[in-house]
């Protein structure tokens, strides 16, 4: 089967946001290579949409994975879509922030 990803709204606030953190950090330069290189991991979800961690503990049907042990992925298949419901940096509690969704 091919997957395709889509990336929720909220996941797109995240990954402006993480932009402006690591732009104000360092440079827009360097942001915009980190939240470059997230996107085109998350992309390369479809190879193996099935290989992260599955968190029904968290909500029905959620994954995680990691990017860099410091950007945590959570995601749901459904069908053959890949959707990035949120992309969390630096130990943010997403566990809570998905279970209040």
């Amino acid at each position: 089967m091919k997957y395709s990803v889509v990336f929720s709204p909220e996941a797109q606030d995240q990954l402006s946001a993480l932009f402006r953190y690591v732009s104000g950090a360092s440079s827009p330069d360097i942001a915009s290579h980190y939240t470059e290189a997230i996107i085109s991991y998350c992309e390369g979800i479809v190879m193996f949409p099935y290989g992260g961690t599955g968190r029904d503990d968290v909500r029905p049907g959620l994954r995680t994975t990691s990017y860099k042990k410091r950007t945590v992925i959570a995601y749901a298949v459904v069908g053959d879509v890949v959707s990035i419901i949120g992309i969390f940096y630096g130990g943010q509690d997403y566990e809570t922030m998905l279970h209040s969704e």
